[in-house]
This record gives C-alpha cells, structure tokens and sequence, in this order.
C-alpha cells in the first residue's frame, strides 16, 4: 500500500513543516503546499493541483485509499510517525502535498462574475481560511488578495477554509489600490466595509425591486486598523453593518459573512 517515487523522499514535504528554517524557505519558495485533514484533502483531490502525495497513519489508510485511488502515491505510516514527522498531531490522521499552479490574470478572475470579494492586509491565516468559507457558502465567485494578504494556501488557512480556497477562484489584485478601479472600469460597484458610523447601512445598497446591484465587489481590510484610506478612497461606496453601539466592531470574517448573505444570490 505504500508507493515510493524513485526519484525524491515524499516525507521530505512533510518533514520541512517540522523545521522551521526549511518551512520558511518553503514559504518564501512556493513551490508546493500541504493541506491537512480528511475535507481539505478531498477538496485537494476534486482540484486542478498536481498532488505530490497523501500520508495518512494506518487506521484511516483504507477509506483514504479509497479516496485518492490512483491519483497520488499513498503513504501509510503508524500515526505516532505522522505525528512526528510532521511535527504537529492536529491533521486528523492525514495530510497531502500539491504542487501550486500558476496565479490566474485578475480578467480571467474577474470575467463573468456577478459577486467579488475583496481583502487588504488580512494578516491572520485562520481569519483569511474563513473568509474563503464564507466567499464559497454565499456564492462569490472570486477572491481577490492585496500584495500584502499572506498565502491562503497556508496550511492553517486551507483547513479553516475547510478546502474551499482550493474551490474558490482567487488571485492577486496589482498594482494596488489602482487596481480596484479597474474593478470599477469593469462595470462593479466597489463596496467598502467599515465599522465607520458614518459610513451607509449596507442594507440600502439593495434595491427592494431590483435586488441587489449586478456587479459588485465586497472589500475588507485587516483587524483593528481595517481598510486603509487609499483604498477606501478606490471606492465607490463605503458601508457599514447595523451593530449595537456598545461594540466597536466585528471580527472580518464574520463581517463579511453579514455584507455577503445580504448581497448574495444563493437560493
């Protein structure tokens, strides 16, 4: 059950998540990622992404093997060696490496869409995994990243996403803000969300009659310091969520979750 390429050591993707230096490099390199957890893997396997390999420990070798049939070399190993070749025991009993692909044009992100969403500066890869989630659950059909968002192919962020950032367009938006106004050249109301009182209740960006506009894009920023004003300024409207006074504001993701389920089209 075990399949070896001839070539390399498999378990040297994995190892490096064990050593910081070489994680690092791997970081920086990115030349392939590693996804943990029976969803994100199985989202792996349903991608576009090459997969490298699955490692998974022996009690859970026979349903994953059923799962990756003959797409990737399986690697079984008891779970105390998992563990620690890895160097972590949160994968639920496996985890898979994919080579990356190259990063589609913003137009082929872009084309054809009715719902963006749009992140500046989201630093932290649980919050950047949710926002994936929820761009999938309310029917975005893309997600565009500032230069400075980190990796949603991060580890951490893929298994918060529950593999949806492997299902969910996605690319980088440059040169940044100007970028977002070509998003406006291109027909979409760009939206920016802020905690601001001053800002409109995003309820009145949908029309009772009308629904909500044809092409809009969603854009978040970071926690705490939120949107920068050169992007704000890239905007067309900013607007707020209707919140009790008593609290400042709310998290990113569940803030866009709020703007999305109002500008969404799901059934």
């Amino acid at each position: 059950m075990v399949f070896v390429p001839a070539d390399r050591d498999p378990l040297d993707d994995y190892r490096a998540l064990n050593d910081p230096e070489r994680r690092r490099a791997l970081e920086r390199r990115g030349g392939y990622f590693v996804v943990e957890g029976p969803l994100a893997v199985e989202a792996l396997l349903a991608s576009p992404y090459p997969v490298r390999s699955v490692l998974v420990d022996e009690r859970r070798a026979a349903r994953v093997a059923a799962l990756v049939g003959g797409r990737a070399p399986l690697l079984v190993r008891p779970r105390a060696e998992v563990a620690a070749i890895a160097g972590f025991d949160f994968h639920r009993g496996v985890l898979a490496a994919a080579d990356r692909l190259p990063l589609p044009e913003v137009d082929e992100v872009v084309r054809g869409a009715r719902l963006l969403l749009v992140v500046e500066g989201v630093g932290d890869h649980e919050n950047l995994g949710a926002l994936f989630r929820n761009a999938a659950a309310f029917g975005v059909d893309g997600v565009l990243l500032d230069p400075a968002t980190p990796d949603p192919l991060y580890r951490r962020s893929v298994r918060v996403s529950l593999g949806h950032v492997l299902r969910v367009p996605w690319t980088r938006l440059t040169p940044w803000p100007a970028g977002l106004r070509m998003l406006r050249v291109r027909g979409f109301s760009v939206l920016a969300l802020t905690p601001d009182p001053a800002a409109e209740p995003i309820d009145r960006v949908v029309d009772p009659a009308a629904g909500p506009p044809e092409r809009v894009a969603v854009l978040v920023g970071a926690e705490g310091p939120g949107l920068t004003a050169a992007a704000m300024d890239a905007a067309d409207r900013r607007v707020r969520i209707r919140i009790a006074t008593a609290v400042d504001s709310l998290n990113v993701a569940t803030a866009a979750a709020v703007a999305l389920h109002r500008l969404a089209a799901v059934p």
